[in-house]
């Protein structure tokens, strides 16, 4: 196999949960070799969270952190203490990249700040995500996922418009700025590669919520004044454009062309309904009255399943998808035949599926061959073979509580 994009390149990770975490996940996987750096006896906060095999909380056997950190290597530091920042200061001396997201200010209250790394490697391309970015009046809040995509602009437009606005599902904010983190990263190395200088990278996942996901509203709001817009399961201008109940589950179904509606009313079997003039404006029922069309088409829905209605759809051009579950979506023929699921096998979790990358490369196949590490798993073999750190000395440093 062709070499992988990132082979050779050198990243530490200084971070917990899910973006830092995420952003070294995605450049592990197209070949970097990644030193995960956690706190000595607690590790990595994801440790903490489950999903656990069995319901049983075990540091080594959380869904979160296992996904989050295949490929890796992990090593124990303690940055609090001297000698741990003197460590970890020959760690970025061979380092290409440092991903963190710790809390702004940690870093450089910790002395070691982009400044003092920058003059150690001046190659360094250092990225830190925040939930508010590094200047600015909120620079300094701590933000959980909910408050971030609120403060985006993102919430406002998720949820039924007679009810509160909802947030996005699952942290999604985390792991949207870990990917721009790890996007961020591939610029500034292609700077790099013509300026021989690295730089440092502000991710905030405010902004990166405004700018992605919350970017229509905000386009809405600077053309049309329009301040938030939440529909529920209903689309914008056209009918239909709906999330539809139905025998086993739901269904998403979309038809912005005027011959793919006038297809699905043949799929429906052109109800008497459908000839009446108050049903052929899209743009009153889209806008007006989506629900009192649903009620209409809904009976219909109900009596079929999913794969009914989408094979029905599909034989009339009509574009239509299930909305699956996720048991749904690891067996989907789709999914299987683009092997997108990889089984690693962890020394304490067992032989588990792992989802691989968000894309498909030609020649370079995403690289899912180790699993997580364990709690300092790879302390002797970085310290010791790498810095030079002899046996006695890392003894000496973990009686101490450095690593």
């Amino acid at each position: 196999m062709a070499k992988r994009p990132f082979e050779g390149l050198k990243v530490i990770e200084y971070g917990e949960i899910i973006s830092a975490p995420y952003c070294g996940r995605l450049l592990a996987g197209l070949g970097a070799e990644v030193i995960k750096v956690e706190n000595p006896g607690s590790g990595d906060k994801a440790r903490a969270n489950g999903p656990f095999p069995g319901d049983v909380p075990h540091p080594e056997k959380s869904g979160l952190y296992l996904s989050l950190n295949a490929n890796k290597m992990g090593v124990t530091l303690n940055l609090e203490k001297k000698k741990g920042k003197d460590v970890f200061k020959k760690l970025i001396e061979t380092a290409d990249v440092l991903v963190e997201n710790n809390i702004r200010g940690y870093m450089d209250g910790l002395g070691l700040g982009y400044e003092t790394l920058k003059a150690i490697n001046p190659r360094l391309v250092m990225v830190s995500i925040t939930p508010f970015g590094q200047t600015g009046p909120y620079k300094d809040y701590k933000a959980y996922h909910i408050n971030s995509c609120g403060a985006g602009g993102m919430s406002i437009g998720i949820g039924d418009p007679a009810r509160e606005p909802l947030t996005m599902p699952l942290s999604q904010g985390g792991y949207e700025a870990g990917l721009s983190a790890a996007t961020a990263v591939l610029a500034a190395l292609l700077a790099r590669a013509k300026t021989g200088k690295g730089q440092f990278i502000d991710i905030s996942e405010v902004e990166v919520w405004a700018t992605t996901h919350a970017g229509q509203y905000v386009l809405t709001f600077l053309y049309r004044g329009v301040t938030g817009i939440r529909r529920g399961t209903h689309g914008p201008q056209v009918y239909p454009c709906e999330i539809f109940p139905c025998k086993d589950g739901y269904i998403s179904l979309i038809a912005p062309q005027i011959e793919q509606w006038v297809r699905f009313v043949e799929v429906l079997g052109n109800p008497e309904w459908s000839k009446e003039p108050r049903y052929r404006n899209r743009r009153a029922m889209a806008e007006e009255y989506p629900d009192e069309v649903n009620a209409l088409i809904i009976p219909w829905m109900m009596a079929r399943t999913k794969e009914e209605i989408l094979k029905a759809c599909q034989d009339n051009r009509v574009p239509c998808v299930p909305i699956y579950d996720i048991k749904e979506v690891m067996n989907n023929r789709q999914i299987k035949a683009m092997n997108f699921f990889v089984e690693l096998d962890h020394p304490e979790a067992g032989k588990l599926q792992y989802p691989k990358g968000p894309c498909l490369f030609e020649k370079t196949d995403w690289q899912w061959n180790k699993s997580a590490p364990l709690l300092g798993e790879n302390n002797a073999q970085v310290f010791g073979e790498r810095l030079g750190y002899s046996p006695n000395e890392i003894a000496a440093m973990k009686k101490s509580g450095v690593i």
